[in-house]
């Protein structure tokens, strides 16, 4: 029976793991459901951090002490307090040894008999730094699996149980052993379900974000501003040049024409919080900000300009902007910023402007840019500026 309660155990953490799509989600079933599994009153799930020499833990769960969050911002061990990490998740597994879980428990430094007189598998190397956090954390004893991810150290598993439970066993440990190989198993699903998201919402040739992940963005900042009245601020930006390049210097010189502007459009985009960079596609780039003022957006998108005309490559960019921080009107949709914009670069672009074009200004230097008074676009530009539809279909 008791085999067979853990073979149930190991396929309710492998469900539970599959089911969840976030990080820490992820990481919250990975210790919840080895802390069933293993009959624990407390677990944890920590990661590697190589570079920094350190243990961080990503998730509590169960029975916390006092000061033990469920997601800890700075909760970390440094290698030094417990050697064992270094020799198992660097030695050993680098040179290819069997990952196997072991047990401490807080009442001696020495090894003891678990239940029913089998030995208790103790640290590697020694070291009983663990009895000492036991004893300090109020808990009777702990076994810790590591855990193996893409034939190298990740992390480990750790789940304890109170003072006067049965102490873990070599039996627990073994098992401990095989839920940090189902832990692994679903961080790696994880994992790509991840870099697939990411792939999804960023451009291959810049690292900037795609249109989908600005569409994605700006409805979310739009009903930001019907709730909470924040400024939401669009810049779109058209570079100039690029089929010159392409035609003269070929393709390979318009992908750096591409990415340099792409790393331009970047540090400028850092001088407003939480501001998204992205390429739309072919040569239409854009900063969305939600929060800074509208003058603050126009003056990053002036200076935008400025070191886009002295890239070597290309002939500067056309950049239009559109603020709900300027005197635009009602937005029924995201989509009408999205072409109040749009309208304003096209303007920029036809007078040559070395300037933003800012929708709603007036002035020599700030015109104002409304739909009617805009020139008409070409066909090819009225056919990309009616696709652009909110959600629900609805034109702007």
């Amino acid at each position: 029976m008791a085999e067979e309660a853990r073979l149930r155990a190991v396929v309710e953490l492998a469900r539970g793991m599959a089911a969840v799509h976030t990080p820490r989600e992820t990481w919250s079933a990975a210790a919840e459901g080895a802390r069933r599994a293993l009959t624990g009153s407390f677990a944890a799930l920590s990661v590697w951090e190589r570079e920094l020499g350190r243990l961080r833990v990503l998730v509590n769960t169960g029975e916390r002490a006092l000061g033990e969050e469920e997601f800890p911002e700075a909760e970390a061990y440094p290698v030094h307090q417990f050697p064992e990490i270094a020799e198992l998740l660097h030695e050993r597994w680098a040179g290819g040894g069997e990952p196997r879980a072991w047990v401490a428990v807080a009442q001696d430094a020495q090894r003891v008999a678990g239940a029913g007189g089998r030995a208790v598998p103790g640290p590697p190397g020694g070291s009983w730094g663990r009895a000492a956090a036991l004893r300090r954390r109020g808990r009777g004893c702990c076994v810790v699996a590591p855990i193996v991810l893409h034939g190298r150290a990740w992390g480990e598993l750790y789940v304890a149980r109170p003072v006067g439970a049965p102490v873990f066993d070599r039996s627990d440990a073994d098992f401990a052993t095989v839920l940090a190989s189902v832990v692994a198993a679903g961080l790696a699903q994880t994992e790509r379900l991840e870099e697939a998201r990411r792939l999804a919402f960023t451009d291959a040739l810049t690292g900037l974000a795609n249109r989908r992940a600005v569409d994605t963005r700006l409805d979310e900042a739009i009903e930001s501003h019907r709730t909470d009245k924040a400024v939401v601020s669009l810049v779109v930006c058209d570079l100039n040049g690029l089929k010159r390049v392409n035609d003269t210097q070929g393709h390979a010189a318009g992908d750096r024409l591409l990415e340099r502007f792409g790393s331009v459009l970047s540090l400028c985009g850092a001088m407003l919080p939480g501001a998204l960079a992205a390429r739309l596609g072919g040569d239409e780039f854009c900063l969305l900000a939600v929060g800074p003022s509208a003058d603050d957006v126009v003056r990053v998108a002036g200076e935008l300009c400025r070191r886009a005309a002295r890239l070597r490559l290309g002939e500067g960019v056309a950049c239009g902007v559109a603020s709900t921080g300027d005197p635009i009107g009602p937005l029924r949709s995201s989509r009408r910023l999205f072409r109040l914009a749009d309208a304003a670069q096209y303007r920029a672009k036809a007078a040559r402007a070395q300037k933003p074009v800012v929708a709603g200004r007036e002035g020599p230097d700030d015109p104002v840019v409304r739909l009617a008074d805009a020139p008409a676009p070409p066909a090819g530009e009225r056919r990309r500026i009616r696709g652009r539809r909110s959600p629900g279909g609805e034109l702007p």
